[in-house]
């Protein structure tokens, strides 16, 4: 074979990266705010005001100067009141008095001290301080972000904070990326419908609906395409029909070496394929190439693996191609509380359970480990990341994966 063979992850990676790289991406589109939840940000985005606009109280309570209240208990006479929408006409404050002032209201000229509401003792015109005042309780005007600074950049993934950030900026409309068309094509005969009678050797289909999840999570749009039978015409007409409709193609089944394994066989004579096999356990067989120039990502049949290649492969393949540095995989330290098998030449991701128990971060075991094993996925907390030849051993830290 004359591409790369049973390549390390880092490889995989820099492979279709590189091969991505050189490929057009759909034009960058601009959307509401309420649209842009779960979208990469397109451009680096500056904010067109101050954050915040103006001094502000950050409780609800009275405003007053420092200097007017050097002991406490203090009783000041209150000159008014000053709610969250109080315009620039604000009388200043005068010496020796207070001003009753709400959350987020502007600061009386000449006060720059609050004391908050439950501190106080409110009389007839008068407020009693009982504690010390703080110039802290002021919300300095451009202290969080000052006009024209990037507050977000280029590959920001849209988070409900950021969509609020873009907000808070005075943008109404933001620049994301356009959301990559992804055809997801199950491969196999022994495949059904969920909900359908089955027959003897035949299974319910599954892997699509799980790849169909991880393409929305990584905020792209899934096309979901009915099972294909294993012949050569059907899947090369599949394949057809969703390079020209798609920006990338990822298969599951008909990867490994079997003569059945057709999405390989036509990749071989047909494609164009930059790797095959990587070296992962579970999910060894995973192919990547160009189909009439789409990216093709071909996944193992046995669920699991098929998951566990597209968090691993695919969804970086996805960041780098549009730039994106969210949503990421978050790896944590864990120890194990039981043995779990490694490989001497993959690294292993074994499903597991994390927990935080007396202050420190343990993952269990508690599954069968078989790549067809799907509830074992579906209970899981995390993913094991054994280098090659670790020991896997009870009492051994490693990173893991969460799911």
């Amino acid at each position: 074979m004359d591409v790369p063979y049973f390549v390390e992850v880092d490889e995989a990676r820099r492979i279709a990266a590189e091969a991505l790289s050189l490929l057009p991406l759909p034009a960058p589109v601009e959307v509401t705010l309420s649209a842009a939840h779960g979208r990469i940000l397109a451009a680096d985005l500056h904010s067109l005001v101050d954050d915040p606009p103006f001094d502000n109280s950050a409780m609800d309570g009275f405003a007053m100067r420092e200097s007017d209240v050097p002991t406490v208990p203090t009783t000041l006479p209150i000159q008014s009141t000053v709610p969250a929408a109080a315009h620039d006409d604000m009388a200043p404050l005068e010496p020796g008095h207070a001003v009753r002032i709400m959350t987020g209201a502007p600061m009386p000229p000449g006060a720059n001290a609050i004391l908050p509401i439950e501190r106080c003792e409110v009389g007839d015109g008068e407020v009693t301080l009982t504690a010390p005042v703080r110039t802290g309780f002021v919300r300095k005007q451009g202290e969080n972000l000052r006009k024209g600074a990037a507050g977000l950049f280029a590959g920001a993934h849209l988070t409900p904070a950021k969509v609020g950030l873009c907000a808070t900026m005075g943008h109404p409309t933001v620049p994301v990326r356009a959301r990559l068309r992804v055809a997801v094509i199950p491969t196999g005969d022994e495949l059904r419908p969920a909900g359908e009678p089955l027959r003897h050797g035949e299974v319910y289909e599954s892997n699509s609906h799980g790849l169909v999840g991880l393409v929305r999570g990584m905020g792209h749009e899934p096309y979901h395409h009915p099972a294909v039978e294993d012949t050569l015409d059907g899947l090369r007409k599949a394949l057809d029909a969703a390079a020209e409709a798609s920006d990338m193609i990822v298969t599951s089944g008909g990867v490994s070496m079997g003569e059945w394994d057709l999405v390989r066989r036509l990749m071989e004579d047909e494609g164009d394929l930059r790797y095959w096999r990587v070296k992962i356990r579970p999910g060894s067989p995973p192919l990547f190439g160009l189909w009439k120039g789409t990216p093709l990502f071909g996944l193992p049949g046995n669920p699991v693996s098929s998951h566990v290649v597209f968090r691993l492969l695919v969804a970086d393949a996805m960041r780098a191609w549009t730039g994106a540095t969210g949503p990421i995989e978050t790896t944590v330290r864990a120890r194990l509380l039981d043995p779990v098998k490694s490989t001497n030449d993959c690294l292993t991701l074994r499903r597991v359970t994390v927990s935080l128990e007396d202050g420190e971060m343990v993952a269990r075991q508690p599954r069968h480990q078989g790549s067809g094993n799907l509830e074992s996925l579906a209970s899981a907390d995390a993913l094991t990341l054994l280098p090659a030849g670790a020991s896997g051993a009870i009492g051994e830290t490693i990173d893991v994966m969460l799911l």
